[in-house]
């Protein structure tokens, strides 16, 4: 748990928006390295680590970027506006301190907006939107910002730091997806002690979090014989979500996914579900089985490549995904790698 702890601690604090994933990139490829026989990097930036053992192979895939914002322009007094990168609830985004992500180096700014003061009693009962708001960088003017290196194209991520809270609980930005990438490799490392038969590309893909595009490349390169992500899915367990809405819960299992998106993303391959459920069951590990109405994944596009490769998606219960503060159980995140490696064990009875 500890070790998990660090790892975790150690990728949520690593800055990596959508296309520009490589300090998660570097960071990925020192931690499989030992349990690998292979490593590349393909040419859209997936990092695709690979061990030969026979046997089916087994595509594990886990997104490497995070949502994040990208500057667009700079006004006359300095003041910085962005485009968002990836599905961010604006309101999340208001009064945040981020980090700009410039050539010169990392600096801080916060996000600004209208205050309420200023605001006439209509406009304070409305929410603000991303487009009204902008980052102060404490920039005297136009040359100032661009003198520190703030021009079009700097990424900006938001300033927040990885806490621990009670009961094995931890929070922090970006555990969607360096949760999953945790697990992934978690489970390569299992697998490798276990000197488990079979051949497993684990993949760090790009660029998920705007359209699935690095799951979509890799895949069509590597058409494994079966795929599974590692992700985190919405957790019911809180106010203001039904049991209607979510069943998940933390600190109950990790999740598999039946279907997402109302069946427009992944409809799980009825033999992967039962695969994972028949492990999940031979090993004692406790699991929760997802249904849900919105929201896709690696999966959705990994597939429909080729001529269909059969997938599901082991996830973690997150709580507040896609804000600074997400929550999750690290024990939910122990059990998660044991059924991906016990997965990849069993992995000949079913392919």
């Amino acid at each position: 748990m500890e070790q998990l702890d660090k790892m975790l601690r150690l990728f949520s604090n690593t800055h990596g928006v959508s296309g520009y994933e490589s300090n998660v990139r570097q960071l990925l490829e020192e931690k499989l390295k030992p349990y690998s026989d292979e490593i590349r990097t393909d040419k859209l930036g997936n990092l695709i680590a690979i061990r030969k053992r026979g046997g089916p192979s087994v595509m594990i895939a886990a997104h490497m970027d995070e949502i994040g914002l990208m500057c667009k322009y700079v006004d006359e007094k300095g003041f910085v506006y962005f485009v968002k990168l990836g599905g961010w609830f604006d309101q999340t985004l208001h009064s945040q301190r981020v980090i700009l992500h410039t050539e010169k180096g990392d600096i801080y700014g916060v996000i600004g907006a209208k205050p309420p003061h200023a605001m006439k009693e209509e406009e304070k009962k409305k929410p603000v939107n991303a487009e009204d708001m902008f980052i102060d960088i404490g920039a005297k003017d136009e040359k100032d910002a661009q003198d520190l290196g703030v021009i079009p194209g700097v990424t900006v991520t938001l300033d927040r730091q990885y806490t621990s809270l009670a009961n094995n609980r931890v929070t922090g930005k970006c555990f969607d997806d360096r949760a999953g990438i945790v697990m992934m490799i978690e489970a390569m490392r299992l697998i490798h002690e276990r000197n488990i038969d079979a051949t497993v590309f684990a993949v760090g893909t790009v660029q998920e979090e705007v359209g699935l595009k690095g799951a979509r490349t890799s895949a069509f390169g590597l058409d494994p014989d079966v795929s599974l992500v590692s992700e985190v899915t919405v957790s019911g367990d809180h106010p203001g979500i039904e049991k209607k809405h979510s069943t998940i819960e933390l600190s109950k299992g990790p999740a598999i996914t039946i279907l997402d998106a109302g069946g427009r993303g992944l409809i799980a391959t009825e033999n992967v579900v039962k695969w994972l459920k028949e492990t999940a069951k031979e090993f004692d590990i406790q699991i929760q089985l997802d249904v849900a109405e919105g929201g896709t994944t690696d999966a959705t596009a990994i597939h429909l490549t080729k001529c269909g490769i059969p997938s599901s998606v082991i996830s973690i219960p997150s709580r507040y995904i896609h804000s600074p503060v997400e929550v999750i159980d690290l024990e939910d995140l122990q059990k998660g790698a044991e059924l991906l490696a016990r997965a990849v064990e069993t992995v000949s009875k079913h392919f």
